[in-house]
């Protein structure tokens, strides 16, 4: 989609605006701290402190930019544990976009980033020895998987621009996806999707937000 465009958010670090959706990828509050506080404190590290295991298993709604995913893989670098990263995408970025963004210059990790982004579709890669990446171009509507997962991060567009992603049904299909005591963590937190989520079996927690915004949810597999 050539009328992507780079935008720099509060923090200093860069999203995405896609004008056919009037959308950023990330919070122009920061892209980089609302990932971090989202996706890697409230829900990587706090699967890890609370399961006190050294492997994972993530699904990733909404590959994006490659920002969670790059913050995944120094995580797992940092701390030594094992993390297979599935993630889907129905726009992947052409290396005219990723190359420009500055996040991997931010983190000194720009061969790591690259690597993720130039792997191939549907198919694992190791980009290093503790992080293996499999990125699926399709959307999470028509998605299926045998295989059970530890977390889910939820990072799909608002549920104003893609409502379909956000249903009931969606959010059950999440729960069927995840191992018992399995957590999805997403930046909304608005109060249908906490019901929706309950009524599907999860243990919801309101959390507070990434800076700029006021919630976030955490969901547990009971």
């Amino acid at each position: 989609m050539n009328d992507i465009k780079i935008i720099t958010t509060e923090d200093g670090s860069h999203s995405l605006y896609r004008p056919d959706l009037n959308e950023t990828y990330h919070s122009f509050h920061g892209a980089l701290q609302e990932s971090v506080h989202v996706f890697i404190n409230m829900g990587l590290k706090y699967y890890f402190e609370k399961c006190q295991k050294s492997t994972a298993r993530i699904l990733e709604v909404g590959f994006g930019t490659g920002l969670n995913a790059l913050l995944t893989e120094e995580y797992a670098a940092n701390n030594e544990v094992e993390i297979y990263f599935e993630t889907l995408e129905t726009v992947p970025l052409g290396s005219d976009i990723y190359e420009k963004l500055n996040y991997a210059q931010k983190m000194a990790k720009q061969e790591i980033f690259t690597a993720m982004h130039s792997a191939a579709w549907n198919w694992e890669e190791k980009i290093t020895d503790f992080f293996s990446i499999k990125k699926i171009e399709g959307s999470l509507i028509d998605y299926q998987n045998n295989d059970l997962f530890d977390l889910i991060y939820f990072d799909a567009f608002a549920p104003s621009k893609q409502p379909e992603l956000w249903s009931k049904s969606i959010m059950g299909k999440m729960h069927s996806l995840l191992n018992s005591g399995g957590i999805i963590t997403t930046y909304c937190a608005k109060g249908q999707l906490k019901r929706d989520l309950r009524d599907v079996g999860f243990e919801v927690s309101t959390l507070p937000g990434a800076p700029g915004k006021k919630e976030m949810v955490r969901g547990q597999k009971k």
